[in-house]
């Protein structure tokens, strides 16, 4: 049940509040000055805030204001008898949801709480969302490899730059592509993924630049492509030592310019892209055969991140089974199992030519296949080459 506090220095007209609104099914505190409402809204978990403007002691954009810098989550809605459009414009910025004036339209009020609290319960999906996904790809070591990671992935997050992120299969590039997404400037914009290796090379270009409708045979409407649709946002072209040369021409173009043009089109669309790529390929030599231009390797290449392989972090291992544990016990709603430590001993001697995907794929059969107690025992006999 949503909470409601009204702030108003008149007990009249809390009063008639709280009746209004506890009879609309809300939970409703009172305060009769800014200071008191404060205390509140620091000692219980508040919703929204109705809050009158002309009070002695603290007026009302005094309390949005610090309701804003110490608790953002809440909504505040401001009442006052002396409304005018400089004040309703002067709370709008401050961070108010919506201005009403006294006497209060009954309707009017009960409309405007309910979509401060529709919109609150959004904004706290989206946020409880955007933890889901962030801590999906969490990395997860202490070893020194990983923190050098990490501090690399800070200070180049915040830029523009182009990054092409190097490593083995399985290491998780992808993660690192994400991670760097969301800890730029661009997190609120799109993050499209393009796996260059499973597009058929005939239908890349199509796929990254898009094409208008009757393009080639099977065209039969207009597809918008990778480059469009990342637009304001990062685009990650994985595995992109897998590229065709021609597709590789015209996304340097795009590099270049700024620019895309869709296959059988003629007008050229301005795109504001970020490029992050991935290859477990070594560029220089794909150079060196011809199987890749070094003008879009330079393009990519402006910081390049080496993904180290879980040979090199093996101290890392027992932290990822931990981690691995409760993300797939959660997702098989099951209660969490536990590893013991000859069990941790047998999966720290494994080579691990998958890296992270296999050491995951590893703790998930073995929470499938064993008891609540995973033993040394278990993983030799369910973990084999």
């Amino acid at each position: 049940m949503p909470t409601i506090l009204v702030i108003d220095d008149e007990k009249s007209i809390c009063k008639s509040l709280k009746e209004i609104l506890e009879y609309e099914g809300y939970e409703v505190e009172t305060a009769l000055n800014g200071p008191e409402g404060l205390n509140i809204v620091k000692s219980k978990e508040i919703d929204l805030i109705l809050c009158d403007i002309k009070m002695p002691q603290m007026d009302g954009i005094e309390v949005l204001q610090k309701v804003k810098e110490e608790h953002p989550q809440v909504t505040v809605i401001m009442i006052t008898a002396h409304g005018d459009i400089d004040t309703a414009v002067d709370c709008i910025k401050k961070g108010a949801y919506d201005f009403l004036q006294k006497p209060l339209d009954l309707n009017r009020l009960l409309i405007s709480v309910k979509n401060a609290l529709d919109r609150k319960n959004l904004l706290d999906e989206t946020r409880a969302l955007r933890r889901k996904i962030y801590s999906k790809y969490e990395m997860v070591g202490n070893s020194k490899a990983m923190k050098e990671l990490r501090e690399l992935i800070d200070k180049i997050a915040p830029t523009d730059a182009r990054v092409l992120i190097t490593g083995e299969n399985g290491t998780g590039k992808e993660l690192v592509a994400h991670l760097i997404h969301e800890k730029s400037r661009r997190c609120n914009g799109p993050f499209i993924e393009v796996n260059c290796a499973a597009i058929p090379s005939e239908l890349i270009e199509s796929e990254l630049f898009g094409h208008e409708k009757g393009s080639f045979t099977s065209a039969i409407k207009q597809k918008i492509g990778k480059f469009e649709l990342a637009n304001n946002g990062t685009l990650f072209l994985d595995e992109i030592g897998d590229m065709s040369l021609a597709a590789q021409a015209k996304v340097l173009r795009a590099l270049q310019e700024n620019k895309i043009t869709r296959v059988g089109g003629e007008k050229d669309i301005k795109v504001d892209v970020r490029i992050i790529a991935a290859t477990n390929k070594n560029l220089r030599e794909e150079i060196e055969k011809r199987n890749f231009r070094e003008d879009l390797y330079h393009r990519l290449s402006v910081i390049v991140l080496n993904v180290p392989s879980l040979r090199e972090r093996k101290e890392d291992i027992p932290l990822l089974i931990e981690h691995f544990t409760k993300i797939i016990c959660n997702d098989y709603s099951i209660p969490l199992k536990k590893f013991t430590d000859d069990a941790i001993e047998e999966l720290m001697k494994l080579e691990y030519r998958g890296n992270i995907r296999e050491l995951s794929n590893i703790v998930e059969r073995l929470i499938i296949l064993c008891d609540n107690v995973i033993k040394g025992e278990d993983v030799k006999k369910y973990v084999t080459y």
